[in-house]
């Protein structure tokens, strides 16, 4: 996670904001690259004291995501290169709750509807 490495700009959004929305499925890649890695105790200690912050909520999907995926999908039916499926995932909840997302990811980029930072 770039906060956890100390990069300024990501530092900054999170200080200046005053609710954070971690979608569940980056919450879950996350901790896949953490047990893949060499520092998994230290970096699953650092998620969940983010995880436990007032201000941190985790965004699960529910049925009302499920339309906004697949209408998601259908805008980027055949569109080279494909988006991936967690990304999809990610921006159908971003939409669902109204949100502005923050991700360096040019996969959204393919998303002219989704407020971005």
């Amino acid at each position: 996670m770039d906060f956890c490495r100390g990069e300024r700009e990501t530092c900054e959004r999170i200080q200046e904001v005053e609710r954070i929305y971690l979608p569940f499925v980056t919450l879950a890649e996350l901790r896949a690259g953490f047990l893949c890695g060499a520092r998994t105790l230290q970096n699953e200690r650092v998620i969940t004291r983010f995880l436990n912050s007032p201000r941190v909520r985790t965004l699960y999907a529910d049925d009302q995501t499920t339309h906004h995926y697949a209408r998601l999908f259908q805008q980027l039916r055949g569109q080279a290169p494909p988006i991936p499926t967690n990304d999809l995932w990610i921006a159908a909840l971003v939409i669902q709750h109204d949100l502005t997302l923050f991700a360096r990811d040019a996969h959204f980029d393919h998303l002219p509807q989704l407020a971005r930072l």
